[in-house]
């Protein structure tokens, strides 16, 4: 049974979305959206990240890194890692898959929204679909500023999972028709819908993150050179090797990347 989570606890929220996520780890690699495939898949998120951060090997935090698959494009562009997750789970798994990278990355069980890492000890800051799980965004978002060595960037890989784009609402309904016919997916989220949505309504971004939303709280927090990309090309990459039900879930609801610079 499902713990229902108290309102206005913000201990046991954490710790109903560690649980969640934690109860995924071993086939969250299976989930569509998730693992990387290599391909033109991993080379649109390769591009993406490069064009970003730019060539030079950086000392890359990478924030809420689940199984490591987002790690394994900042290693082989020949960046620095350090990546943490609150979920033991889930860095058993990336553990596993990187063993072999001793030296050029370090896992740590860390609160991405209160890292207890040293001031601007890095010179940029990756994360890919976390920025809508913060409990505390205002102080996420301050925290990460200040473990950025000035001139650092941030790159935020999100998206709305709230609700259908307006492009997205026939995908949606093309989706729900498919589940009715083949069955769910049972490594999407929908195969733990009801945690999800019980967690979601609980987070301050539950209704929906949005870049308009994410940029002023970005500005209040300190960073400057507030820019957003399209998530287009990977969007485009990933449908190359999908099936239809993936295909159209490229298409439901609205991604984005998101740069910021600390001063």
């Amino acid at each position: 049974m499902n713990r229902p989570i108290p309102q206005g606890a913000n201990y046991a929220l954490k710790e109903d979305i560690r649980l969640y996520w934690s109860n995924r780890a071993e086939t969250f690699d299976l989930a569509f959206g998730h693992r990387i495939p290599p391909g033109a898949e991993s080379d649109a998120w390769r591009a993406a990240i490069r064009r970003q951060l730019g060539d030079a090997p950086r000392h890359v935090l990478e924030l809420a890194c689940g199984t490591g698959e987002v790690t394994n494009l900042l290693l082989s562009l020949g960046h620095k890692v350090t990546a943490i997750d609150f979920s033991e789970a889930m860095l058993a798994v990336a553990r596993a898959k990187h063993a072999d990278k001793a030296g050029r990355v370090a896992f740590l069980l860390a609160d991405a929204e209160h890292t207890m890492l040293p001031d601007a000890g890095f010179d940029a800051i990756v994360c890919r679909h976390l920025v809508w799980t913060l409990t505390e965004p205002d102080a996420a978002l301050r925290e990460w500023h200040r473990l950025l060595k000035p001139g650092g960037k941030l790159l935020v890989f999100d998206g709305d999972w709230a609700k259908p784009s307006s492009s997205g609402r026939l995908a949606a309904r093309l989706i729900a028709l498919l589940d009715r016919v083949m069955g769910p997916d049972r490594h999407y989220d929908g195969a733990m819908s009801a945690r999800h949505a019980d967690i979601m309504t609980h987070l301050p971004f539950g209704d929906g993150l949005t870049p308009e939303r994410l940029m002023p709280l970005l500005q209040d927090a300190g960073f400057v050179d507030i820019f957003l990309s399209s998530h287009r090309p990977i969007a485009r990459a990933q449908r190359r090797a999908a099936d239809l039900r993936n295909k159209l879930r490229t298409f439901a609801y609205r991604r984005f990347i998101l740069t910021a610079r600390r001063y």
